[in-house]
Parts: structure tokens; sequence; C-alpha cells
């Protein structure tokens, strides 16, 4: 789970770390309001998507004036946000933070993760801030100064000296630097996060470390934890399909290729959209009915895969284990029906009651193309959507 910007900031503030003063807005009234409330000479206006380069693509704009402050939020609301990290489609912006400005001496990056090739909590710190992280890794690695934490100590004085000082904060910012980064952490920590990111994190001209931007990704397996951060979520910015597919107890997830995915179980459902790619077409989703699929559950998730004008085939991969093969076959040929299936849909399971689930899809009436291999139904639906 993502959370806006301003979001993150009163996470961050509630753990001690200095943010500047800022207002949420959802209209350009609020806007100038806002401006007219925090006072002082210059205002940053700045898009709340859940996606990062909004300056990049006119999302963050100045604004000197109570008149320039309604000129760029009318410019910034409602408008497609385009970035990086949106795709070519954008994203609509229905949200404001305007911001008091700031007096930038130097920007930083830091951020606490969640490291899976080390199964550690890593922390990382560049001189860079300000750019995307992605892209000083790949042109200057070597300024990128990465520790790893031990949940039982904490950031340790040592590591948090060895960050300040690696990205050059100057010694009478030290100490407010290290305290920073040891708030950092107990927020990633006591919120469940899997990232937590400042970017960039200020020096200001008096001296002061400032978090000028924050990001967060939640992990969502521990969000029954947090009704506080649940509260803070925004169905807008997440995909319509998604939203539906876990109303019915399904993990979906789209993307953007042609052929349609229905499997029992998360790992073979990405086995399923390897061998997809692997036979030369494109995955259009994953999608996992999980152990308990109903005939309701899958003709749910029939509609939500033929949502996608994109789609040009289905392909069902059951194993049956805890899931029985006849249950699904039950399933499909409702779904089918109801749906009025017009695409081309290839079937292949394997396990509990396999015989019986082949039998009720060939009783079935229905042009269902059945497959007794991975390698089979990849070859299968790729050829009929071709």
């Amino acid at each position: 789970m993502k959370i806006h910007e301003y979001q993150g900031k009163e996470l961050l503030k509630k753990f001690g770390v200095v943010v500047p003063r800022g207002i949420f807005c959802a209209t350009v009234d609020d806007a100038v309001a806002a401006a007219e409330t925090l006072g002082g000479k210059i205002w940053v206006v700045k898009a709340q998507i859940h996606a990062g380069g909004r300056g990049k693509g006119g999302g963050v704009k100045l604004a000197r004036s109570l008149a320039e402050v309604r000129q760029v939020a009318g410019e910034i609301l409602g408008m497609q946000l385009v970035t990086h990290q949106t795709g070519p489609e954008g994203q609509k912006v229905r949200r404001l933070l305007v911001e008091e400005g700031a007096d930038i001496r130097k920007e930083y990056y830091v951020a606490a993760l969640t490291d899976r090739a080390t199964q550690k909590v890593a922390m990382m710190a560049s001189s860079e801030g300000g750019m995307d992280i992605e892209e000083v890794a790949h042109a200057t690695p070597e300024k990128i100064i990465t520790v790893f934490i031990d949940p039982a100590l904490g950031v340790t004085d040592a590591q948090a000296l060895q960050l300040a000082d690696g990205i050059g904060v100057p010694a009478a910012s030290q100490a407010q630097a290290i305290d920073t980064f040891r708030k950092l952490y107990a927020c990633y920590m006591e919120t469940d996060a899997s990232l937590a990111e400042i970017n960039p994190l200020i020096l200001e001209g008096n001296g002061t470390i400032k978090a000028l931007d924050a990001k967060f990704n939640f992990d969502s397996n521990a969000l029954y934890r947090h009704p506080e951060i649940v509260a803070y979520r925004d169905l807008d910015e997440e995909d319509a399909d998604e939203i539906e597919a876990s109303k019915f107890g399904l993990a979906y997830i789209s993307l953007d290729g042609n052929i349609g995915c229905l499997v029992n179980g998360a790992g073979l459902a990405m086995a399923t959209m390897d061998t997809i790619k692997l036979f030369g077409a494109e995955p259009a989703n994953f999608l996992d009915v999980g152990g308990g699929a109903t005939a309701e559950k899958v003709t749910e998730a029939f509609k939500i895969m033929l949502k996608n004008p994109k789609v040009k085939g289905i392909l069902v991969n059951i194993f049956g284990g805890i899931m029985r093969c006849d249950t699904i076959a039950n399933g499909v040929v409702t779904a089918a029906r109801e749906v009025h299936l017009s695409v081309p849909l290839v079937v292949r399971m394997k396990g509990t009651n396999e015989d019986i689930g082949k039998k009720i899809l060939a009783d079935s009436g229905l042009p269902i193309i059945t497959a007794d291999s991975m390698a089979e139904a990849a070859t299968k639906i790729v050829a009929a959507v071709k």
C-alpha cells in the first residue's frame, strides 16, 4: 500500500522528523487559503499522486503571489500528470499540497527499506538528493552509502555517523542528521513499512535538516495492525479492477499483455506468466484465485479479466491440491456461459478430481481447449490468440 506525500509527512512529524509547514488542499480556493494561512512570500504547490517524478512532469511549481498560487493550482489540479512511474497514460491529480518555501543549500537522499537480498533492513543515503536513486545507482554508485541494521540494536551511533559523514553533511548539522536517521528508522519499523524514503532531505541555509518530500510503501500483510494507516488509503490512486478483485478475495494485478491468466497459487501464477512469455506472448494480468475458489469467484475473475480490451485469450492453469479440479471446471463453465465468452479459452488442470473436471469441460458443449502440460497450454493459447 502507498500513501501521499502529505500523509507521509504527517507520519514523519509524529516521529519527530522536521518537515515544512504545509496544508492539504482539494480545490483551487483551498490552495489560496492555505497560502494565506502559511504566510510568507513564496509557496510550493505540489500535485499529490502515488508516483515519483512529479516535478519533471509539471506537478510541482513555485508561486510568488496569491494570484500565482491560484494560477498554478488551477493548472495542476485536474491535470493528467505523466511521470516515469505512471506510464504514458498518466494519473489524474485530485489533491494538492501547498507548502511554505524552503531555503535549500543542499539536497540529500535517505531511505530505510526491506532488502530482500540480504534479508535485512537497509538504510541508504546519498549526497545526490532530488534525483531518481536508480539513476544515481547506475551512473555514480559510489555516491550511495548503505548500512544494514540489526533490529535488536537499531541504528547505531557508528552507522548514523557513517551515513551523515558519507554524504557530506556539515559537522554543525550532523547531530540533527543523525537524529533524523534514527527517527526515520523508528517510523519505518513501527509502521511496518517496506520503504520509508525522504528525497530530498535538505540542508537549509540556517543549518536545519528537513524532510522536503516523503514516500512510504507498507507491507499489506501487516495493515491489520495499523487502522490509522489504512485510513490513508486513496482508492482513486489504485487500479479499479484490482479494487474490485479484492472484494472477492482475488489477488489481481493488471499488466500490459493480451493473455488473461487465471491460476490458483501465487507461485504457479508467476510460473504461468513466465511460460506465456517463453512462448512468445505477454500476460495481461496476474490473478490468483487462491485455494477456496467458488463458481462465483471464478465468474468474477472472468468478468474482471474481460474488462481489459487488450485481452484476446484466457489461460486457466489449476493445480488441484486444496482446490479440486471439478470445482474449478464447474466455475469455468458457469463463467464462460454467463459472460458469453468470445475469446479463446485454454484450460490446463492437474490433481484432485482431474478426470471429473476434464469431463465437465468436455460435456459443456463450449469451445474450451484443454491441455495437459504448461508448455502445451501456453503453446495453444498463444496460437489461438495469433
